[in-house]
């Protein structure tokens, strides 16, 4: 039987990264990159929170909550650049991360909380957009070692150390 320190470093399999997008400026559009520069120092280059708090260089958000994001605000679709998060991912449960370390290629990302929804998602949604998006808006993340993420990267956790 598996202790609990086991279980919670056992995952079915790695991320991929389907998505990014820079935020130029508030309330500016999202622009989707191939590829982005992380860095310890500011974050996500040419984002508009580079330089900002560490604890917010990067948002990320799992690709399998844009469906139900789109139930719940009675869409067929929601884009990633309407929640206006950095990175998309597909295949690995986000919110399982809470207090652990991903790499991407050769970025290693602490991460350091959820991502609340803004009042933006009732412009972006309609009434109920915020309330929608609530327990599905992602994580924020600290970079701890820079380099390029580009789509189609892997999405490691790193392992927790064992007694």
């Amino acid at each position: 039987m598996k202790t609990m320190k086991q279980l919670l470093d056992t995952y079915p399999r790695q991320g991929e990264i389907i998505w990014i997008g820079l935020r130029p400026e508030r309330r500016a559009p999202m622009l989707s990159v191939d590829k982005a520069e992380a860095t310890t120092e500011s974050g996500l280059l040419n984002d508009r929170y580079s330089g900002r708090s560490g604890d917010r260089h990067v948002t990320l958000i799992q690709a399998e909550h844009l469906p139900v994001i789109a139930s719940c605000v009675g869409l067929p679709l929601v884009t990633p650049d309407q929640l206006r998060r950095n990175l998309v991912v597909a295949g690995l449960n986000l919110l399982s991360l809470k207090n652990r370390s991903i790499t991407i290629g050769s970025v290693e990302l602490e991460i350091t909380g959820l991502c609340h929804p803004c009042s933006r998602m009732e412009q972006i949604f309609g009434e109920g957009g915020y309330n929608a998006v609530r327990g599905h808006g992602g994580i924020t993340a600290r970079v701890t070692a820079s380099g390029i993420i580009a789509v189609g990267d892997a999405v490691s956790i790193v392992p927790l150390e064992h007694d």
